[in-house]
């Protein structure tokens, strides 16, 4: 079995299923729990089924994997070779998935490292890839997590909703900051700022909104070589013409991935969705 240091994340990375195949990064899967049935992230709830829920003003919550089921994977993982792990986590402002790792890690059979990222979605599957990386390449733990934190620190992401109902009922904006979006009813767009999401500006309209969104993805871009990842939910068209937009528009564009949010990010969000990160190479 060869020694080196593998790599974990959670579900909320949202990395393409073939990406982490190659790459070699298990994730770690959160729950959602639509009424009275608890649903992991990834495998038991689609995208779909949520957004049906979502409209229907069903309850859904979402809750961390539990310190069990880390040290599980910290164990397998050790087992097949690994000599060391990088945890790689959502922030810890928005879940406690890294208080969880971090509890998994002091009981593992090889040395962990979690990292709180202070990032969502790809804004954490980026990070995620730049700590494969530094690992094929014979890094150490220590290598490994400069890397990921090297990239986060480089990483933006901005968000256009709909409403701020699904945040502010999921305790992830604070009453106050959703009168942001109410007042007058603008449309509110958002940044992940310190690993919470506040408040960025506030436009009439939606497509106005979207706009914005754009010009301020190739502001933050600038000639510097980039990836972006454009993520939507229940908004495939909008995501699809933004992300064309985006390749005209930024120079140094090095790889655009589309995608879906998962359940765990949408249950807080809502349809409507379209988010945007831009991550320094």
């Amino acid at each position: 079995m060869s020694r080196h240091v593998a790599i974990v994340t959670d579900s909320t990375a949202y990395l393409p299923p073939r990406t982490m195949e190659r790459h070699g990064i298990t994730a770690v899967p959160l729950t959602v729990v639509l009424g009275d049935q608890a649903l992991e992230e990834g495998t038991e709830i689609s995208t779909r089924s949520l957004a049906q829920a979502l409209q229907k003003r069903r309850p859904v919550t979402t809750s961390r994997p539990s310190p069990e089921l880390f040290a599980a994977t910290y164990r397998r993982i050790a087992e097949s070779g690994a000599s060391g792990i990088v945890s790689l986590h959502l922030s810890a402002e928005l879940s406690g998935t890294y208080d969880a790792a971090v509890l998994a890690a002091r009981e593992a059979p090889v040395p962990v490292q979690v990292v709180d990222t202070r990032m969502i979605a790809m804004a954490l599957g980026f990070c995620a890839l730049a700590a494969a990386e530094a690992a094929e390449a014979g890094g150490t733990l220590d290598e490994t997590v400069a890397a990921a934190e090297k990239r986060a620190a480089g990483t933006s992401a901005f968000f256009y909703v709909d409403t701020l109902d699904y945040l502010r009922r999921g305790g992830r904006i604070g009453a106050a900051q959703a009168l942001f979006g109410s007042a007058l009813a603008v449309k509110p767009l958002l940044q992940l700022q310190d690993g919470r999401i506040e408040p960025l500006e506030k436009v009439r309209t939606a497509s106005k909104a979207i706009a914005r969104l754009e010009e301020i993805v190739a502001e933050r871009a600038g000639g510097a070589e980039v990836d972006i990842a454009v993520h939507h939910l229940a908004a495939p068209e909008r995501a699809s013409a933004l992300a064309d937009r985006l390749r005209a528009r930024v120079p140094n564009l090095a790889d655009l991935h589309v995608s879906e949010v998962g359940a765990v990010i949408g249950a807080h969000t809502g349809p409507g969705l379209l988010g945007v990160v831009v991550s320094l190479k």
